[in-house]
């Protein structure tokens, strides 16, 4: 690509985790075609030749798929097409390409998609060598491309083959959870419009598994509610589903199958709730698991895992901890939100759909209720959910780190009474200070986190305590120095 200083690219485009933005807008036909250009020169240089693609419901994903598989061939990059398929499917693709098509040799993949995000939205997560593509990488390919000249590429006709990933990941499933056939529960799932629905609804009659399903019929416009199960108003039918029907066990997706709710009749298990269960199920095959979790994650959450083996804290995000779990060949890492990632009998990666199924295991062996209990049981504390404040992309990091820096002060200076000021004598304690994403403080009977979101301009909170009073006292205290900066 030749130099020219005139073209422009939305940097904003490139996330921490992928690429994203609107259609038509910061993702044209220019910038799509030469950001395939730039990955397929990188595919080149690891150890496949080829790239596998797919894409998710939403209107413009065929159009996205016409307009980067024309820079993949520009590169060079052989591309086989894998059609309409859920996330986990193009991550699976990648390790298991010999059993797809054993001429293949597929290492690489491209997962055109939206996700949770609003229906103009549209994006690219990226697997190069079986490794998430992010960060650096992909703010390098940003520079890269902000650099070239955005001319429309010539590219040779109907070059791409056909990869049918999602039949090979269905006889997977199948034949992984052949111990649930015949069910004995009956489930209800919330596919939200997404496609989840392609990769589960076949399993799940295969394995005569008596469900239920909402809102199957991908539809990228989302008729029905947001595809995003991390915010509870997005469950609102799937809850009333199951209080109507007596239904014990509900699931719910996100727009591209990467993150999982879970439900029964009087709970909704969080992310870390759910990395309990499954910690005590894995501890029971493999002695000392090592369970990763994210810095939004309970305290209880980490006590217990380390009753049972070894918890790590670690990033807020997918390809973080993806990146993290391999590097500490763990048995398995979750997040708040619902990425859950499993590396005990699987291959390590997010993915909604085998989760969903390892949920059903826990309920095959405990009933609804015991499962239930289990976790109702566990100590009681006090929470809020992430609040989110809004702030730019050019100052949210810099927040981050004068917050830190007054949060050290405050700390330093509450152990030395000769500077021991009143407001400081106000503050409660300070007994840890983790920066591992954010701030993360941690007080006598709780903690506070302040971090800045990766993929929007916002820094996220969320607060723990033993008592009400207490949760009140370190958001006050929190929100105070945060005021400051």
């Amino acid at each position: 690509m030749s130099k020219n200083a005139n073209q422009k690219v939305d940097m904003n485009i490139f996330r921490e985790y992928d690429i994203r933005g609107i259609y038509g807008e910061s993702l044209t036909k220019e910038v799509v075609q030469h950001i395939g250009f730039l990955l397929g020169k990188r595919i080149l240089a690891s150890a496949s030749k080829a790239v596998a693609i797919g894409y998710d419901a939403r209107t413009h994903s065929p159009t996205l798929y016409e307009w980067l598989k024309d820079g993949f061939i520009s590169s060079g990059v052989e591309v086989y097409f894998m059609g309409m398929i859920p996330t986990p499917v193009a991550y699976f693709a990648t390790f298991a390409s010999e059993k797809i098509d054993k001429e293949a040799n597929i290492t690489s993949s491209v997962m055109i998609t939206g996700s949770h995000n609003p229906p103009q939205y549209n994006g690219f997560k990226i697997t190069i060598d079986k490794k998430p593509f992010y960060g650096e990488d992909i703010r390098n390919l940003g520079a890269e491309l902000a650099q070239g000249e955005l001319k429309a590429l010539d590219t040779a006709q109907n070059q791409a083959k056909n990869l049918d990933a999602l039949k090979c990941y269905e006889d997977f499933l199948v034949e992984h959870f052949a111990r649930l056939e015949d069910f004995p529960y009956q489930i209800v799932l919330d596919y939200g419009n997404g496609v989840g629905a392609l990769g589960l609804e076949n399993v799940l009659s295969r394995l005569k598994i008596k469900h239920t399903s909402l809102y199957e019929k991908p539809d990228g416009t989302f008729p029905n509610h947001h595809p995003d199960p991390s915010e509870e108003k997005n469950l609102a039918d799937i809850i009333k589903y199951m209080k109507e029907n007596g239904t014990p066990i509900g699931i719910a997706f996100d727009g591209d199958a990467d993150r999982i709710a879970l439900m029964t009749q009087n709970h909704l298990y969080k992310g870390d709730e759910m990395a309990i269960l499954f910690a005590r199920e894995i501890a029971k095959i493999t002695p000392n698991p090592t369970i990763i979790g994210e810095v939004k994650c309970s305290q209880i959450m980490y006590d217990e895992i380390n009753s049972l083996g070894t918890a790590i804290m670690y990033k807020t995000g997918h390809s973080n901890l993806k990146v993290k779990l391999k590097e500490l060949n763990a048995q398995m890492a979750a997040e708040m939100s619902g990425h859950l990632f499993f590396n005990d009998r699987y291959f390590g990666y997010d993915d909604a759909l085998y989760a969903a199924l390892r949920s059903l295991e826990l309920f095959a062996m405990h009933t609804p209720s015991e499962v239930e209990s289990s976790i109702k049981s566990l100590p009681k504390l006090y929470s809020t959910d992430e609040e989110k404040i809004s702030t730019t992309e050019e100052e949210k990091f810099a927040k981050i780190a004068n917050l830190k820096a007054k949060l050290e002060a405050i700390a330093r200076d509450s152990r030395d009474i000769t500077i021991h000021t009143e407001s400081h004598r106000r503050f409660p304690r300070i007994y840890d200070i983790i920066d591992i994403d954010g701030v993360r403080v941690v007080f006598e009977n709780g903690w506070a986190l302040v971090r800045a979101s990766n993929t929007t301009p916002v820094l996220v909170t969320r607060f723990e305590a033993k008592s009400k009073e207490e949760l009140e006292q370190y958001q006050n205290a929190i929100f105070s120095v945060l005021r400051e900066c």
